[in-house]
């Protein structure tokens, strides 16, 4: 994150200096060794890091212990300027602090050797001691010299110009005519150079698959917001959050399946309330000439357990050209989901696509089921092939379609784009389709299909053996279904 902070104080060409606090035991850690190599192929020599060599993690002593010369090796090898001092002694830290502000063309580490615990006898450079509470913090307080109050007046920055901004030329969004093949990946590199030009606050990071997620776009036409992350997809992230930091909005892009690398730092972005907007594209199985190691399977399921996330999975190129302005003023951590193939144009050039509600594209009076799905285009054609389609797509989420389907039809499962609600939910609302009475059995599901009639006489000969019927569900699934409607599941 501290990249991120720094690289924002290049773009606002501002003199400030960052400084991040690390510890010994998380030097064990590769995203920061991501970090340092950012830092230090960039030259960021607004850049300090200060570290808390103690030898002593949680469970015993860390891999070097006290061996500063080991971790000065590593970050020398990325380009930093290394400084090896005594962290109780005053006047070696107030030296390793002026160095590092006279430090040119290169980031700084100060490692500072110190005893944890230093100055308390119970806990001093003892193991086992780590968040633990003191027996006697009485004496504690009497050997760090009694109580007292301490006040430190630091040196405030001095007031200087404001930090700069790029330009607006006006915004010109990408528009596709109805029935065109466009790849959603596409319109969304486009949608964003259009944003970069409306708005000068916008930037962009590509974890070095550009070319692929359409990144490029923004890149050339905004190279000097435009940042190469290479394959470091935890640094992708900790550098939109660090950018965010500063006011900027940040759009990080690569595979929706290399996304999975980085869940650690989504996952505290969303608890530190950060506004990044990511963007995973070559989802889904139909990147099969690319193979399973590229298909982002997992995306949606993750990003939607991160608090307060966005989630959004559109289904045309003008639909990803809306949302891609939508997402620029959302808050928290909010990711759309795009697509490697072309797919047809349904939604008009310049419809207006919010963040919550839904689009019903086709329906009749004789609706049976309704289909509700992401990847509405396979959908329409699991709609198409029946007798009487009714082929719905709303965002999940949205309940008074879903109950209007319900009571028109029956409801399936899926979303078109979703906004994570800050309640849990219960199981889909099955709805009349769920259940037998209209003397035809049909049951909601992907494509909805006849319960009974499609299913294999191997599987229908098992149920019977059961003592069941073979359209009826097992007996645990009736149980919780009724457990849903005590708890208001079905209201």
């Amino acid at each position: 994150m501290g990249w991120g902070v720094a690289m924002a104080g290049r773009l606002e060409r501002m003199p400030y200096r960052v400084w991040v606090l690390c510890g010994d035991s998380e030097l064990a850690e590769g995203s920061i060794w991501e970090a340092a190599e950012h830092a230090g192929g960039e030259g960021l020599a607004n850049l300090t890091a200060i570290v808390d060599v103690n030898r002593l993690g949680q469970r015993g002593p860390t891999r070097h212990g006290w061996d500063t010369g080991a971790y000065a090796r590593r970050f020398g090898a990325f380009g930093w300027h290394t400084i090896e001092i005594d962290g109780h002694d005053p006047g070696q830290i107030d030296y390793a602090l002026g160095d590092a502000c006279n430090t040119r063309r290169r980031p700084t580490v100060i490692l500072a050797k110190t005893r944890k615990g230093e100055g308390v006898l119970e806990v001093e450079n003892r193991e086992g001691a780590h968040g633990k509470a003191l027996k006697d913090p009485g004496k504690a307080v009497e050997e760090l010299g009694g109580a007292r109050s301490v006040r430190v007046e630091v040196h405030r920055p001095e007031p200087g110009a404001a930090p700069f901004r790029f330009g607006s030329n006006g915004m010109k969004a990408p528009s596709y005519p109805v029935g065109e093949k466009v790849a959603t990946r596409t319109a969304y590199g486009a949608a964003l150079a259009a944003l970069g030009s409306a708005r000068g606050d916008v930037v962009a990071l590509d974890g070095e698959v550009a070319d692929s997620t359409k990144t490029e776009t923004f890149g050339k036409e905004h190279p000097e917001r435009f940042f190469e992350m290479y394959i470091a997809e935890q640094q992708l992230v900790a550098a939109a959050v660090g950018l965010q930091v500063r006011g900027w909005k940040p759009y990080a892009a690569t595979f929706a399946a290399f996304l999975t690398r980085a869940h650690d730092f989504i996952r505290m972005a969303g608890v530190s309330g950060a506004d990044i907007r990511l963007v995973g594209s070559h989802a889904g199985v139909a990147i099969g000439e690319d193979g399973p190691s590229q298909m982002g399977l997992e995306d949606l399921a993750m990003m939607r357990t991160v608090h307060g996330s966005t989630v959004l999975y559109p289904c045309d190129a003008n639909q990803t050209a809306a949302l891609i302005g939508e997402m620029a003023d959302l808050e928290g951590v909010s990711y759309l989901r795009t697509t490697r193939g072309d797919t047809p144009v349904i939604y008009q050039p310049g419809e207006r696509f919010s963040v919550g509600g839904s689009r019903v594209l086709r329906h009749t009076p004789g609706d049976r089921a309704t289909i509700v799905a992401a990847g509405v285009h396979r959908a329409r054609g699991a709609g198409g092939g029946r007798r009487s389609p009714g082929g719905r797509h709303p965002r999940g989420g949205d309940r008074p379609v879903l109950h209007q389907a319900r009571r028109h039809g029956g409801a399936g499962r899926g979303g078109d784009h979703h906004r994570q609600p800050d309640h849990g939910g219960g199981p889909p609302d099955r709805g009349r389709a769920g259940r037998r009475g209209d003397g035809r059995g049909e049951r909601a599901g992907a494509a909805g299909g006849e319960a009974g009639r499609d299913r294999p006489a191997r599987v229908r000969d098992a149920a019977g053996a059961a003592g069941r019927r073979p359209d009826r569900p097992p007996r645990h699934r009736r149980r919780r279904q009724a457990a849903g409607v005590r708890r208001g599941w079905r209201a």
